[in-house]
C-alpha cells in the first residue's frame, strides 16, 4: 500500500508539473508544441522546409548554369536521357537545331520567296519599279489628239478621280480607244486596255475593261485574272457570264458550270442570267450533255413573244441544243425564229436552217 500511494503521489505531481508548465513531457508540453505552429513561412517547421526547397532551387539552377551538381539536366545527359535541347542537337533530335541547322535554310528560303514576290510585283517601292513603269509607258499605243474623255460614262469618271488629273485623262482615253477597236481590232484594244489597268490598277473598272478586251482577244486566262480582280476590288458579281465563259475557253466547263450554280449567279439582273444561261448550256455540250443543255436554256424561258439581242441569243442557243439533242424538228422551229429576229445578221440562223 505504501508503494501504491507513492506511485499515485509521483503520477499526481506529474499531471500537476505539466498543468504548471513543467519540464516533464506530458500531454500540455504536446499542446504547446502544437499551440507554438504557425502558417507557412513563419514557424520552425516551415523554415526547414522552406531551407530545403532553397538547397533544390539552388540545386536547378547550377544544373541550367552547367555547374557540377547532379541536377535533373546534367543527371539526364549522364543517363543518357534526352536533356533540354543541348541532348537533342547531340543525339541529332530537334532541339535548338531549329536556331542552328535550319534557320539558315529558313532564312534562304524566305529570301527567295520575298525576291520572288518583288519581282513579281507592281509595288512601287519594288526596285526597278519607276524604270518598268516608263518603259511601258513608252511602249502605249499611241492616243489620238481629239478624243474627248467626256464620252466616257459619268460613273466611269467618278471612279478616275482618285488618280491624278493627267494620269486620269490618259486612262480614259485608252479606255476609250480599247472600246472603239474592241471589234476590229482585238489585239490593237488589249493593248489600249493593258495601258489603261497599268495607269489605273487600283481601280475597278479599268481592271474590268483590261479583262473584257483579253476576252475578246482570246488571253482567257488574262481575262479570268483581271474580271476576278475587278470583282474583288468592287464587289458584286461582276462580269460572272463572261468569266464562265472564260472556264470554258480554258478547257475547264465543269468550272463554268459551279459559276452557273453559285450564290452570285442567282443575284445577277435579267440579261446577265440570259448570257450566263447560254454559256452554262454551252459547257453542258462540251461535255457531250444535250439534254442537260436544253434544260438549262428552258429554265432561262425563252419566249416566240420577247423581242430584242438577249432574246434572240437565248433563241439561237436554245435551238442549236435542240440540234445537238437529236431534236429536229424543234430546232428547225427555233432557228426560223431567231433568223426574223435577226435583222442585223449578227447570227447563222440562216445558214443553219439550211441544214433541215
Amino acid at each position: 500500500e505504501g508503494r501504491r500511494d507513492d506511485r499515485r503521489d509521483d503520477r499526481r505531481d506529474g499531471r500537476r508539473d505539466d498543468r504548471q508548465g513543467g519540464s516533464r513531457g506530458g500531454r500540455n508540453n504536446d499542446r504547446q508544441e502544437r499551440a507554438d505552429w504557425k502558417p507557412r513561412g513563419e514557424g520552425r517547421r516551415d523554415d526547414r522546409r522552406d531551407d530545403r526547397r532553397d538547397d533544390r532551387r539552388d540545386n536547378r539552377r547550377d544544373d541550367r548554369q552547367g555547374g557540377s551538381r547532379g541536377g535533373w539536366n546534367n543527371d539526364r545527359n549522364d543517363r543518357g536521357g534526352r536533356g533540354r535541347y543541348e541532348d537533342r542537337n547531340d543525339r541529332g533530335g530537334r532541339g535548338d537545331r531549329r536556331n542552328d541547322d535550319r534557320g539558315p535554310r529558313r532564312e534562304n528560303r524566305g529570301g527567295r520567296a520575298e525576291a520572288e514576290r518583288e519581282k513579281n510585283s507592281l509595288a512601287p517601292q519594288r526596285a526597278g519599279f519607276r524604270e518598268e513603269r516608263i518603259n511601258r509607258r513608252m511602249a502605249d499605243p499611241d492616243l489620238p489628239d481629239d478624243i474627248d474623255i467626256y464620252d466616257l460614262d459619268e460613273m466611269i469618271l467618278q471612279d478616275l478621280r482618285v488618280l491624278s488629273k493627267d494620269n486620269a485623262d490618259a486612262t480614259a482615253k485608252h479606255m476609250i480607244m480599247a472600246a472603239q477597236w474592241m471589234e476590229d481590232d482585238p489585239q490593237l484594244a488589249l493593248r489600249h486596255a493593258r495601258a489603261a489597268k497599268d495607269r489605273a490598277g487600283r481601280v475597278a473598272v479599268a481592271r474590268e475593261v483590261n479583262g473584257i478586251a483579253a476576252y475578246h482577244a482570246g488571253e482567257w486566262k488574262e481575262a479570268l485574272a483581271e474580271l476576278r480582280a475587278a470583282r474583288r476590288i468592287s464587289g458584286g458579281a461582276g462580269m460572272l457570264a463572261v468569266m464562265a465563259d472564260c472556264e470554258r475557253g480554258l478547257g475547264r466547263p465543269e468550272k463554268a458550270i459551279e459559276l452557273g450554280r453559285s450564290e452570285e449567279a442567282r443575284t445577277v439582273d435579267a440579261e446577265t442570267a440570259i448570257e450566263l444561261a447560254i454559256v452554262v448550256a454551252g459547257a453542258r455540250l462540251d461535255l457531250g450533255q444535250a439534254e442537260s443543255a436544253v434544260v438549262t436554256l428552258q429554265r432561262a424561258n425563252p419566249s416566240k413573244e420577247a423581242k430584242g439581242i438577249p432574246a434572240m441569243r437565248l433563241s439561237y442557243a436554245y435551238a442549236n441544243a435542240l440540234a445537238e439533242a437529236g431534236r429536229k424538228e424543234e430546232a428547225k422551229e427555233w432557228f426560223e425564229h431567231t433568223a426574223k429576229l435577226d435583222e442585223d445578221k449578227w447570227t447563222d440562223a440562216e445558214e443553219r436552217l439550211k441544214e433541215f
